[in-house]
């Protein structure tokens, strides 16, 4: 095989070797790992609205899991899925393994809405999910903390972003979610 015909298979192979995250066009394209390790897609919740947050138990945010569970118990049956995303990148505050973090969140908050396993949202090693959500958001930008909301609508497109410190149950937050159940 000459030069010239190796070098056009390679590049061809480069081609179809485009990574998940170049190819997402919706949050609702990816998948990953929940608290029980099985495959979690999010194209399961089509149609529905979700508020994904990157979780920690030991942060001064960890109160929000109350507020989160409350939003979800409230609004489930009109379609919102909650999902918590265990994250350790910021201050070490999510230390403990899956079975810790769910442990905790049942134990401390009564927590019944999904959790994921742990993954990295900032940085290099980034899930491909967070590197999609943090560049192709309304606000572009990398993750600054734990708690962190990503409002998906029923259209499976990122409606909104929420800062750590802005609580689920604030007035932003709620009125964002109940226009986002109610479109169609």
């Amino acid at each position: 095989m000459n030069v010239s015909i190796v070098c056009v298979l390679v590049c061809c192979l480069a081609v179809l070797a485009v990574s998940a995250e170049e190819k997402a066009k919706s949050p609702l394209d990816f998948t990953l790992k929940a608290n029980d390790g099985t495959d979690c897609a999010l194209s399961q919740y089509k149609g529905k609205v979700i508020l994904l947050v990157n979780v920690a138990s030991k942060c001064g945010n960890t109160p929000q899991y109350k507020q989160l569970e409350e939003l979800y118990e409230k609004y489930k049956d009109q379609g919102l899925v909650v999902i918590g995303v265990p994250c350790n990148d910021f201050g070490g505050q999510e230390p403990g393994s899956d079975l810790d973090v769910k442990k905790f969140c049942t134990d401390n908050y009564k927590v019944t809405f999904l959790l994921l396993s742990k993954v990295k949202v900032q940085g290099a090693e980034a899930a491909p999910l967070y590197k999609y959500l943090t560049e192709s958001s309304p606000k572009p930008g990398k993750i600054t903390w734990n708690f962190e909301k990503f409002l998906i609508g029923r259209n499976g497109q990122v409606a909104n972003r929420f800062t750590p410190k802005t609580k689920p149950d604030d007035a932003t937050v709620v009125k964002d979610i109940e226009a986002e159940l109610k479109a169609k």
